[in-house]
């Protein structure tokens, strides 16, 4: 009767001192996850600001597309100006662009090699595409999305291409 009474005690002890270590490291997670996420929602409300702000500057574009064959690139059509290596047959899983001349840093513009940009205006081809192409120097204000063999051609006119800097604010962060 004593050792059950002693087991009863023990198991009555155990319970409560795990609850008592549950309800604290529940209370601890709590205030870190709530912490957490009021940092995420200023963030999320800074992130909207610098959109709405690119928003107001997009820069006006004809949207056309490209087809890494030879004439339509270089003699290296698996090779894209800033040294990409592609698979032809999976041209348009890239999300890939080519943009004039203008558009691109080393000619004055606002865009380099690897930046993301926003392509609104079109029917069915908006979305988000990184920069990694060069168009002919004859094209102005043109961005030339890289699509797969067989894709037939398309033209926009009035589209409008917006920077993402947020991407290399958090490849900065993530680079140190």
């Amino acid at each position: 009767m004593i050792t059950t009474n002693k087991a009863i005690a023990g198991l009555v002890f155990i319970t409560l001192m795990n609850g008592f270590v549950s309800v604290n490291m529940f209370t601890n997670q709590s205030r870190f996850y709530s912490e957490e996420v009021d940092k995420l929602l200023v963030e999320n409300v800074n992130l909207h600001d610098d959109l709405s702000e690119f928003y107001k500057y997009g820069i006006e574009v004809a949207v056309t597309m490209y087809q890494p064959v030879y004439p339509q690139t270089d003699r290296t059509p698996n090779i894209t100006a800033d040294g990409t290596r592609i698979r032809i047959s999976k041209a348009s899983e890239y999300k890939f662009v080519a943009l004039s001349r203008n558009l691109l840093k080393r000619w004055g513009g606002p865009f380099d090699y690897g930046d993301f940009i926003l392509l609104k205006g079109t029917k069915d081809k908006d979305g988000v595409y990184q920069v990694r192409d060069t168009m002919n120097a004859k094209w102005v204000n043109v961005v030339d999305i890289l699509e797969s063999k067989g894709v037939e051609p398309y033209k926009y006119m009035n589209a409008h291409i917006f920077k993402l800097p947020w991407v290399d604010k958090v490849k900065d962060k993530i680079n140190g």
